[in-house]
């Protein structure tokens, strides 16, 4: 993978910096932590003294250099990153089912996928050179994980009916029509359900794509656009699932079994896509290869 012209991976250059720099902030947070409790140190640094000013400025100027770029490199990265690879061990676990420790504060620990920036795992910077970004919905109730999962299933189906009219690779056709055939067949059981169990109640809701306009896009190009945005995309139905599981939000019998359903249906795919990413153009993707654990 590549970043402004560097290597992100085991021998990359960033991967060693944000490690040092995340160290960097730790040991300065460390110090200003003693510096506070301490009654001395303390009272040096509230006096207008030039060490106890130095002190500060210097713990400040760190402090606010290491944030403001551990923020551009968040933001900036796709899931290959190390950051983005930490938030997909949230959906490694049991069965490789995509467990997440249950008690979660309404899941906002599967929302650090969400948190990621970029499209793919390519890089930063999508084919268009769009910086997109990735949202996950917070699902607090089986109400919002419905009406946010809709939208989700609709730009997937978007997507890959767009491979099945540009991609050249017959295993990759195949796979575009079973996601057109079994979200499509999701979305309208999602629809029905919403119009049977919270009649009149609205459920628009504030989308965010996750996806990159593939429709220009095609042959090779198309279908490695197509790998490295819908592995995230897939990622982030995984957990929004799990946060409905975990967090025992279903108010209907049936929603279990559906959740499980795209859990784990998704999960396997993301393997496949992962595994084809891989093969057919030589790129890893780390947050991937993580929920093989």
């Amino acid at each position: 993978m590549m970043f402004g012209g560097m290597g992100w991976g085991a021998g990359g250059f960033l991967g060693p910096l944000l490690t040092v720099l995340f160290w960097v902030l730790v040991i300065a947070g460390a110090v200003w932590l003693v510096l506070a409790v301490s009654g001395r140190a303390g009272q040096r640094l509230a006096t207008p003294s030039s060490s106890g000013r130095a002190i500060a400025g210097t713990i400040a100027a760190v402090s606010a250099v290491g944030l403001f770029v551990l923020a551009v490199v968040a933001t900036s990265l796709g899931p290959n990153s190390a950051m983005a690879a930490m938030g997909s061990r949230m959906v490694a676990g049991s069965g490789g089912h995509g467990m997440m420790a249950a008690g979660t504060d309404n899941g906002r620990m599967a929302d650090g996928l969400g948190m990621m920036g970029g499209h793919g795992m390519g890089g930063a910077m999508g084919a268009s050179g769009h910086m997109g970004s990735m949202a996950m919905a917070e699902v607090e109730s089986e109400f919002d994980y419905l009406a946010n999962m809709i939208p989700h299933h609709e730009e997937a189906i978007v997507a890959a009916r767009a491979l099945l009219q540009g991609t050249e690779r017959p295993e990759l056709k195949a796979f575009a029509q079973s996601i057109i055939d079994v979200q499509s067949a999701e979305l309208a059981q999602m629809r029905s359900w919403l119009a049977t169990w919270y009649p009149g109640k609205d459920a628009t809701v504030a989308y965010e794509p996750m996806m990159r306009d593939l429709a220009r896009l095609s042959g090779d190009e198309l279908d490695r656009a197509f790998l490295e945005d819908m592995i995230p995309h897939h990622m982030a139905a995984v957990m929004m699932s799990q946060q409905l599981l975990s967090q025992d939000l279903a108010e209907h019998d049936a929603a279990v079994p559906f959740a499980e359903g795209i859990r784990d249906a998704q999960h396997a795919e993301i393997l496949q896509m992962a595994t084809w990413l891989r093969d057919r153009f030589g790129v890893s993707p780390m947050g991937a290869g993580m929920m093989r654990r």
